[in-house]
């Protein structure tokens, strides 16, 4: 009896260690598969954050290279096709990114691009804010250049007008000046011979008599005067096609002639026949030489 009560004990116990082992492969198939699941969760939320700040690396980049940009630089090809690259790769690493299908490699690849994207930007903008600097100091040099070429022709311009008014003056200087300007009137016999007169109808030509002053500025030369009649009413006695130039302007002369100055105290004689009838009154003449009035006088006709 004692016999059977021994394998009876025997047989629970091996039950007994059958599922204290199997309860022991249990807990430690459940701490397996916890742990398991602990560190996979911790490397998805180390990936998801990782994910997070590439993104938000790369968008710093993106902003750093756009500041850049917005700086008024004439930029190289070499530059522009480097900027193109950047940004190539700049989108790629976006869209990844923002579809999620990143694997750990994928990570450690993008963090060393992204580490190339900013060491790119960093050589990027100090190239950048160099040329800037040097396009300063160009545009400071033409500033500089163009300034002192605006206060040379101001002077050029200066001295032309000085050289200008100094030209006038001289040629005004230079001008014969005429001094005892007299007229008489004459009428002419069919001998040719003249006869003076103060009436107006017996009146045919005006004889203007002049000195000239002393010059030594003016040429030893031939000079052309020309005269100008005006009648009572003031208008101007002239052929339309006689015209020259004094004072700056066009005008028309009632006669003209050359006259030889040699600076010898010569007088001078001027005839004008009149073409139509003389009238009553004061008739007005101005003789003009080198451009500018000579001299001038009148004469009244009763």
């Amino acid at each position: 009896m004692s016999d059977q009560n021994d394998i009876v004990n025997k047989a629970d116990r091996n039950k007994i260690y059958f599922l204290v082992v199997v309860i022991a492969a249990l807990l430690g198939t459940n701490a397996y598969l916890f742990f398991k699941d602990k560190h996979q969760t911790e490397r998805y939320a180390s990936v998801s954050t990782e994910k997070d700040r590439l993104k938000l690396e790369v968008e710093k980049i993106e902003v750093e290279l756009d500041k850049v940009n917005a700086l008024n630089v004439t930029l190289t090809d070499k530059l522009i096709k480097e900027q193109g690259l950047a940004r190539e790769k700049i989108a790629q690493l976006k869209l990844a990114l923002q579809q999620g299908q990143l694997t750990q490699e994928d990570l450690i690849k993008a963090q060393e691009q992204v580490k190339e994207l900013r060491e790119f930007v960093r050589t990027y903008n100090e190239t950048i804010i160099r040329l800037e600097k040097e396009n300063l100091r160009l545009k400071s040099r033409m500033d500089s250049l163009r300034a002192s070429a605006n206060s040379a022709a101001m002077h050029a311009a200066e001295l032309e007008q000085q050289n200008s008014e100094l030209n006038a003056q001289v040629k005004t200087s230079s001008a014969l000046k005429a001094a005892n300007v007299t007229v008489i009137a004459y009428r002419v016999k069919s001998s040719g011979k003249n006869i003076e007169v103060t009436k107006a109808g017996s009146a045919k030509k005006l004889s203007v008599s002049f000195d000239l002053v002393p010059n030594p500025l003016a040429q030893k030369d031939y000079h052309k005067v020309y005269l100008r009649v005006f009648d009572p009413a003031g208008n101007l006695i002239a052929n339309e096609n006689n015209m020259f130039e004094a004072e700056g302007q066009e005008m028309q002369y009632s006669s003209s002639t050359s006259i030889s100055y040699n600076d010898d105290n010569t007088s001078y004689t001027m005839d004008w026949i009149n073409p139509n009838q003389f009238m009553k009154g004061t008739y007005a003449v101005i003789l003009y030489a080198d451009g500018y009035t000579m001299g001038r006088s009148e004469i009244a006709l009763r």
